[in-house]
């Protein structure tokens, strides 16, 4: 493809002749050190970054930079949850992504479920993020959490993106019941779960919630439940399209661009 034809590409899809040169990042130091803290939170979960960097034999600088990256967080003892806690898991899983690293997009999905708290009730959101893009792909409200919840935000990642190979997520009930995964086996994909205990192993889906919380203010000002809905959808909407991704240095739906444009150009 000559320069001219690129530069017109450029400017019919709204972005930096520059992007079209892009090439994803493979996988490199940061994710296998990423994998080392997870291992070692297993064993010690009341780890900081300090602790960790010792036990590593890293700089502590990096060691935070890295987590920050993954949003990895140790373990804090915290107040009690507005709902039982589920009871273990009679499935066994491995944590897939101790080995898998993200490609390509649609390649691995995370999921998992918050609870946001509107006038003396919940409300309960369940996402799927892919993570090559960070690209919310699939989500759900509903006012409980359960299967149906997980099951939905699955359904709707499913209609709006192509198939994964991997689908991680933790032990929860919403997520180890019968019709779950009956659903995520017949459609041919691999289930991967973050060890009992270890939230941190799912920090992705850990990391949006805390920053979506921020961007939702209080969920009180809505005077009706349909208004908060909208904004959460709104909300997802912004976060995918427009919203600065610390990691990625742009939206997702951006980054995903770059990423096709660049395999466009290699067949080319």
């Amino acid at each position: 493809m000559k320069s001219s034809q690129k530069s017109v590409i450029a400017r019919e899809l709204g972005i930096s002749r520059g992007m079209l040169y892009y090439r994803a990042k493979k996988p490199d130091k940061d994710w296998r050190v990423k994998c080392s803290i997870e291992e070692v939170l297993r064993e010690y979960p009341s780890y900081g970054h300090k602790r960790l960097a010792i036990h590593l034999r890293m700089n502590h600088k990096k060691i935070l930079r890295v987590m920050k990256l993954y949003g990895i967080k140790p373990y804090r003892r915290r107040g009690k949850k507005p709902f039982k806690i589920n009871k273990k898991s009679n499935s066994v899983y491995p944590n897939l992504l101790l080995t898998e690293y993200p490609q390509y997009e649609n390649h691995i999905w995370v999921s998992d479920f918050t609870y946001i708290p509107y006038k003396g009730r919940f409300i309960y959101l369940a996402t799927v993020e892919d993570l090559f893009t960070r690209k919310i792909v699939g989500y759900s409200v509903l006012t409980n959490h359960s299967v149906q919840l997980t099951i939905n935000a699955l359904l709707s990642a499913l209609h709006s993106a192509s198939r994964p190979v991997i689908f991680h997520s933790d032990n929860g009930s919403e997520y180890d019941a019968k019709d779950f995964i009956t659903l995520i086996s017949n459609v041919g994909i691999l289930i991967s779960r973050s060890a009992p205990g270890c939230p941190w192993e799912n920090g992705y889906q850990e990391s949006f919630y805390d920053k979506f919380k921020i961007d939702l203010g209080d969920p009180n000002r809505f005077e009706i439940l349909g208004e908060l809905v909208y904004e959460i959808y709104r909300l997802i909407h912004v976060y995918n399209n427009t919203r600065i991704h610390t990691s990625l240095k742009m939206s997702p739906v951006q980054f995903a661009l770059k990423a096709k444009n660049a395999t466009i150009l290699d067949v080319e």
